[in-house]
């Protein structure tokens, strides 16, 4: 599957952006789907990852209650809505999907996205 994140940009503190994957050669509904996020010179971090045998969304504590990974099969795609931006919320972002795996664990992915990036100013 080929995955297309799109969305990032630069906000200032306190609003919100939307990110969408687009998903390609394969169906969403079929794998386990993940945010992740990543600033230079530090590992690249979960953010929201969707669960394998439950509706149960897995959100990292410093955007729960600010950020929704949301799924619309029809068209193939995954959100990630974040609201309450904040400026400790920069970073490159990431779409990622894995057949079976641990969905809080980067190196359980199988497939990326090319990142886009979210600037949020003070």
């Amino acid at each position: 599957v080929q995955l297309q994140a799109s969305g990032g940009g630069l906000v200032q503190a306190g609003g919100s952006l939307r990110l969408s994957c687009a998903a390609s050669g394969g169906s969403i509904s079929t794998y386990i789907l993940g945010w992740f996020r990543q600033v230079p010179g530090k590992e690249r971090e979960i953010v929201a990852a969707s669960s394998w045998r439950s509706a149960d969304t897995y959100y990292a504590d410093s955007v729960k209650g600010r950020f929704t990974l949301s799924k619309d099969n029809a068209k193939n795609t995954m959100y990630l809505q974040m609201n309450s931006l904040k400026p400790e919320d920069t970073a490159v972002y990431y779409c990622a999907a894995q057949v079976r795996g641990t969905n809080t664990r980067a190196g359980d992915y199988d497939y990326w996205g090319q990142g886009t990036q979210v600037t949020v100013s003070s």
